[in-house]
């Protein structure tokens, strides 16, 4: 077994290829104007549809994209069409276009799990890891696991990845693509033991080495949209959106192309690699949602808020204490000496500012979410991690953040972020606390 064993989300979840749909005729009566008009509508996007499916075949996207949006805008309600338009801006590495459009195929199919699995990919290459997981555990009954398992780790997750792969690598067929899908998701989650281990399955320990070296890339993007552009083997491109017109509930009516595609502008032909090895890939464009740090921010009302830190972490008249002692290559492990009354966090002199990372199902994913933003943006390592579960719509989530700025620190640092390929926001302090696993005892190593 070589390196260049398959290893990604199955790619018949991508490309769809022959007619999507026939179209019917006006047999037994004579057709008036208007049933000539739409059978000639209906023909016209059959024909298109097929051609863009022949495209992406070979993968033209450059070709695929505006014959599948001619398709689609002669028949909106296609859900066929709008999925072949989804692949089309994905294998063209334009990944809000192709979110947008896999939200639209859900709403007309909501069993459709080739669409919910790319409409996660998208979310993913866009920065959206929340809607992601939120997408990806709507939808878990109707995505194979290889592919669940492996945008889960991507979405930020990496635990919960290893738990679905593992059982699935267990079962009886299990094939090649989920054992490394499992392999892969150690790596993220940062077990590069186990990672060897369950590589070491199809491949020989001189592959392993280079998988694994490979992996070490990989887990460290540079941009949102890195990893699932070099699993999918494309290059992203600044996207401005797909045509408004082509929105399934479009404000717009919708005009009748003629028998020729229409032409938009040109879409950069992606480039090939081997998944998963990491290519260089050009800084990911930010949505627009994400062009203001203070859209749709609503601020709390300033209020002190009084914490004590866990006891086992203080000592008064200690110094700071060493994880690590060089010496013989022995040590001891004892515990912690608790503090004798408990420490309260004082404001912190810069502020009263925070920058919100993400909000996250629970504080073990929000620690997933702070291992990959750190590994992003070197400069949040410095800084301790805070977060608070509050009340949302879709149910109980971790907020996760980091503080202590002033108004125009926290702006810089968002922005740093961002340019980085993150998301985030500022807003005032709202009851943010140290990070839950950082509240857990603590073992030192002594002489």
């Amino acid at each position: 077994m070589t390196p260049r064993l398959i290893l990604s989300l199955g790619m018949s979840a991508l490309v769809l290829g022959g007619t999507m749909v026939g179209c019917t005729g006006t047999a037994g009566r004579i057709a008036s104007a208007s049933d000539r008009s739409a059978a000639l509508a209906a023909r016209t996007a059959a024909r298109d549809a097929d051609k863009a499916a022949r495209a992406l075949a070979r993968r033209d996207a450059a070709t695929a994209v505006p014959l599948a949006e001619s398709a689609v805008a002669l028949a909106p309600r296609d859900a066929g069409y709008r999925m072949l338009l989804g692949q089309g801006y994905l294998q063209a590495g334009r990944f809000a276009s192709a979110r947008d459009s896999f939200a639209d195929v859900l709403q007309l199919t909501p069993d459709n799990g080739k669409a919910a699995l790319n409409l996660a990919l998208a979310q993913i290459a866009t920065g959206d890891w929340s809607a992601a997981r939120t997408t990806l555990d709507t939808h878990a009954a109707i995505i194979p696991v290889g592919d669940l398992g492996l945008a889960t780790a991507l979405a930020g997750n990496p635990d919960g990845a290893v738990q679905i792969l593992n059982a699935a690598a267990r079962a009886p067929g299990a094939d090649a693509k989920v054992r490394q899908n499992l392999a892969l998701s150690y790596a993220l989650a940062g077990n590069w033991s186990m990672a060897r281990v369950a590589a070491a399955a199809d491949m020989s320990a001189a592959d392993v080495d280079a998988r694994i070296e490979q992996w070490a890339t990989f887990a460290k993007p540079a941009h949102a949209s890195q990893q699932v552009a070099s699993l999918l083997g494309v290059t992203p491109v600044a996207d401005t959106g797909r045509p408004i017109a082509l929105a399934l509930n479009a404000a717009v009516p919708v005009t009748p192309v003629q028998d020729t595609p229409v032409q938009t502008a040109a879409v950069e032909t992606p480039v090939v690699i081997a998944a998963p090895v990491v290519a260089a890939t050009p800084a990911a464009v930010p949505s627009p949602a994400a062009a203001s740090p203070f859209a749709k921010v609503s601020f709390a009302a300033r209020r002190e808020v009084v914490q004590p830190l866990p006891t086992m972490l203080i000592r008064a008249d200690a110094a700071p204490a060493k994880l690590a002692l060089r010496g013989n290559g022995s040590k001891r492990v004892v515990q912690a000496v608790p503090a004798a009354t408990p420490f309260v966090r004082p404001q912190p002199a810069g502020g009263d500012w925070y920058v919100q990372l993400g909000a996250f199902s629970n504080a073990a994913v929000a620690k997933s979410g702070w291992t990959s933003a750190t590994r992003r943006f070197a400069a949040l390592s410095g800084h301790q991690p805070t977060g608070t579960n509050f009340a949302a719509r879709q149910g109980s989530l971790y907020r996760l953040s980091v503080g202590g700025f002033s108004r125009q620190s926290a702006d810089q640092m968002c922005r740093s972020y961002r340019a980085k390929g993150g998301t985030c926001f500022v807003r005032r302090e709202a009851g943010d606390r140290m990070a839950q696993w950082l509240r857990s005892p603590v073992q030192l190593a002594s002489r």
